[in-house]
């Protein structure tokens, strides 16, 4: 009789305990369930709230692209940044922080975290997708995809090694200066992205922000133009202005400050300023011996009508470049910089290429 009362109370406890067991695998599993549920329900908001269905329209309505060849998921970006580490951060913007990732094929990655604050910034970020999107030159950044599950959205682009023109220009590294040959490649590179825009995609496009800042440099110091984040594409029935710009101090011309309107001669105005930061190594603002702030293109006109442009050059080019090469670039800056300009982009490539 023991021996039954012993048999009858291990099967019983042996049945509670795989009760038991099977119970909290049943209740583990679905509170997994749950979890994961609300990770698609908060995805499927951020995607909503981010513009996923307005890119979608845009997308499908303009350049034909599909959510599959467009769209990262959350999980595979926060794997290349390792969880968006602070060690990964390439720059920071008024737009927001670029991170340098590594997917698991091993390419690399820079992936824009937008700071999104109203519904203009989302329009912003939602139409530099769908500009990007519809452009494949060689000197402007491709753009690989973007994520709309987090809460900030995200855009990926190819990782262009050398980074912002600007770091070369106004913090040199004596280890690897940028040469008057690499200048005058650097301009005809972005000559050759605005035409691009301007000229030969399906609809004129206006950058809006070209600066040193905005282009990067490749493996082989080629440029690349960037940040389209308040470009706009122009249908071509329609007045080739638009307003509301939002621009850089230094790089906006005079017409635009007077009448708030902007045209393809504004950004013809911003690459004239690039090209004087090529010639002489200055910021756009930059800051005189005395310490106070002078603007490059005051400066630079003051100079050419007094004949002293030479004074303002930066070593490389003094050192490097012909005095009939540098008075022809510097007549081609002063040509985009003139309120009347008729300039166009492909003049100037023409013109340097004789150099």
């Amino acid at each position: 009789m023991h021996c039954n009362e012993l048999k009858i109370a291990i099967i019983l406890g042996t049945s509670i305990g795989l009760g038991s067991i099977l119970l909290f695998i049943v209740g583990y599993w679905g509170y997994l369930t749950a979890i994961r549920w609300k990770l698609n329900q908060q995805k499927a908001s951020n995607f909503k709230r981010n513009g996923g269905l307005l890119l979608k329209k845009r997308n499908s309505s303009e350049h034909g692209m599909t959510e599959n060849n467009l769209l990262f998921t959350a999980d595979e970006l926060d794997k290349a940044t390792d969880h968006f580490n602070e060690n990964r951060i390439l720059g920071r913007g008024g737009q927001g922080t670029v991170f340098k990732g590594m997917m698991t094929d091993g390419s690399l990655v820079a992936i824009k975290m937008h700071k999104l604050g109203d519904q203009t910034q989302l329009e912003e970020f939602i139409n530099e997708i769908a500009i990007l999107s519809g452009i494949n030159h060689r000197n402007i950044v491709r753009l690989l995809g973007c994520c709309l599950e987090t809460d900030v959205p995200l855009l990926i682009y190819e990782f262009i090694v050398n980074g912002a023109l600007s770091k070369y220009l106004h913090h040199p590294q004596n280890d690897y200066p940028i040469t008057w040959h690499m200048r005058l490649q650097i301009a005809l590179d972005v000559a050759s992205a605005i035409y691009h825009l301007h000229s030969t995609s399906s609809s004129p496009i206006f950058h809006k922000d070209i600066k040193t800042d905005n282009i990067l440099l490749d493996e082989k110091y080629r440029a690349k133009l960037s940040d389209f984040g308040t470009s706009r594409s122009i249908s071509i029935d329609k007045s080739h202005l638009t307003t509301q710009v939002k621009g850089t101090f230094g790089y906006l011309d005079l017409e635009y400050h007077r009448t708030g309107q902007y045209n393809e001669k504004s950004d013809v105005f911003s690459f004239g300023v690039v090209i004087i930061e090529l010639l002489t190594g200055k910021k756009a603002v930059y800051q005189t011996e005395s310490g106070g702030r002078e603007n490059l293109v005051l400066s630079f006109q003051e100079a050419t009508e007094n004949s002293a442009f030479q004074d303002m050059l930066a070593p490389e080019v003094v050192n490097e470049a012909s005095v009939e090469t540098i008075a022809a670039i510097t007549n081609l800056a002063s040509q985009c910089l003139d309120p009347d300009r008729t300039l166009i982009i492909s003049q100037f490539n023409s013109h340097v290429y004789y150099l």
